[in-house]
């Protein structure tokens, strides 16, 4: 009995320390102290970088490896608070696809390692500053 009650005990408080957004969500939006922002469907923060052009991203190399893409895996979905109609793609020189968002291709900072770090917010790098996303798409200046 006393290892049933453990049990039932664990599963619910793995139950309730589950991630806030669902399975399968592409992005959603989470408190942050920016505001809303962006967040993957894991709760990693998603990252715009201001050289790029609309749709198209320039990071690669040396800077897709600081700022690694955030790459679309099968249908995009919107989580709560972000928009079904301003997700996207876009190809990149190698063929894969990002993931946009009103346009902006978007990127994870490898150095963000946990859900919900935020390390790089207003940083320039690269040619450009990378800023977190509202949802309604404009970076965090």
């Amino acid at each position: 009995m006393r290892k049933f009650i453990l049990l039932t005990a664990l599963a619910t408080l793995l139950c309730t320390a589950a991630p806030a957004m669902a399975a399968g969500v592409t992005l959603g939006v989470k408190k942050s102290p920016y505001g809303p922002i962006l967040f993957d469907g894991r709760g990693f923060v998603l990252y715009a970088f201001t050289h790029d052009p609309r749709a198209r991203s320039t990071c690669s190399g040396d800077c897709a490896t600081a700022w690694p893409p955030y790459l679309a895996k099968g249908k995009l979905r919107a989580g709560m608070g972000a928009k079904q109609s301003l997700l996207g793609t876009t190809a990149r020189a190698n063929g894969t696809k990002q993931v946009t968002y009103a346009g902006r291709p978007l990127y994870y900072y490898v150095g963000d390692t946990k859900p919900g770090q935020i390390l790089c917010q207003n940083v320039r790098e690269f040619g450009g500053l990378w800023l977190v996303v509202r949802a309604g798409g404009a970076p965090v200046s």
